[in-house]
């Protein structure tokens, strides 16, 4: 029997006025779920450039996906 895995719901993004990482690259590890997930997809909303990475491929490409789609 295959696992679940539980995904919390990722809140939509929308893009800061502030820009405040505007120009900035930040560098994630394990933003395929958690905090680190909320952090990558935040830090792109404010403008940042960001690279991430972490175990699980398939939610990782969710994630690049919410990024693109929100202009990141």
């Amino acid at each position: 029997m295959a696992a679940r895995v539980r995904r919390a719901m990722t809140p939509q993004i929308t893009p800061s006025a502030s820009r405040r990482f505007a120009g900035k690259v930040v560098l994630i590890t394990g933003a395929t779920s958690g905090i680190g997930r909320a952090a990558a997809v935040r830090f792109a909303a404010e403008g940042g450039k960001v690279g991430f990475c972490g175990h699980r491929e398939n939610l990782g490409a969710e994630v690049e996906r919410e990024i693109r789609e929100a202009g990141g």
